[in-house]
């Protein structure tokens, strides 16, 4: 099995599904509602888990209602929530609005997340222990650089999602070994629009990206070969919430086990296409079986 550590956050989703999302100033009636534990940490970790690896949480939640929902909800999808912290006050919480098109706008609140400001004793063994390390960017950058210099140190892989998107420091580039954007985080990072063309600049600050493309694929760029491009398959979106972090994760499990990275791409493909037609984050995660089923058809 594939040892995954993921230094990140946990949220509580709290989703509304409208026929169309509001514009500013407006208002217009849901039709249902629900709470849905997620955050890009606690997403990923599931994924990941759900598609065979053996998972291990850092982060923080909450000593409020929804720290306990969370801690046991990530418990009951196989991570183990060893290093996660309980703190004083409210845990994370996004606030989603999901249209009938399965498109999506977020709106987090770290909580517990802002407390995640360095490395606890025990989480350096923890990553040095892994196979990969996944990172996203809903903790504070200082937490996220300590995470990535300490997986570098040990020879472990370090994935990095970037999102929400912002500019990165140097340091957290030389730390990464995979950068994992969408369209939109690659755009800010680089100032290109043109999903190729930021991939390649990004190649001048790390060794390998992936740029998700939702319904049309993904592309792959590394230092030294040729660019890869692998199609979506074709499905009717429900949710997109959780499409990118279960990419990751099950992306992460497939680089684990060595194959061939078009099988990886293609794999984790599968599994956010799976993702996206049920509602909600994690709760909407395809397991390892799932997964092999779509990938075979």
């Amino acid at each position: 099995m594939t040892d995954i550590v993921v230094l990140g956050s946990t949220n509580m989703d709290l989703v509304a599904y409208v026929e169309k999302a509001p514009l500013r100033g407006e208002t217009v009636t849901g039709r249902e509602f629900c709470t849905v534990p997620g955050g890009k940490g606690a997403n990923q970790a599931v994924a990941a888990a759900h598609a065979g690896g053996t998972v291990s949480l850092i982060g923080a939640v909450g000593d409020d209602a929804f720290g306990g929902r969370l801690r046991s909800a990530l418990e009951h999808s196989g991570v183990s929530t060893d290093h996660l912290r309980t703190v004083e006050g409210p845990s994370g919480t996004a606030h989603i609005v999901v249209d009938d098109e399965g498109g999506n706008s977020i709106v987090v609140v770290p909580g517990a997340n802002g407390t995640v400001e360095r490395l606890a004793p025990g989480d350096e063994g923890l990553i040095a222990s892994a196979d990969a390390l996944l990172l996203q960017l809903e903790i504070p950058l200082a937490a996220v650089v300590a995470g990535a210099r300490t997986a570098r140190a040990h020879g472990v892989r370090t994935i990095l999602t970037p999102a929400p998107a912002q500019p990165l420091p140097p340091d957290l580039f030389d730390a990464t070994d995979l950068l994992v954007p969408n369209e939109h985080e690659a755009t800010t990072l680089t100032g290109r629009t043109d999903p190729l063309q930021a991939a390649i600049a990004l190649l001048e600050v790390v060794p390998e990206v992936v740029v998700t493309l939702g319904e049309s694929g993904v592309l792959y760029a590394a230092r030294g070969e040729e660019p890869v491009a692998v199609p979506a398959p074709q499905v009717t979106a429900v949710d997109s919430t959780g499409a990118g972090d279960t990419f990751v994760g099950a992306l992460a499990v497939a680089l684990g086990e060595e194959r061939p990275v078009r099988e990886a791409l293609a794999w984790a493909a599968t599994a956010a296409a799976l993702s996206v037609q049920r509602p909600g984050a994690s709760a909407s995660m395809p397991h390892r079986s799932e997964i092999d089923a779509g990938y075979a058809s």
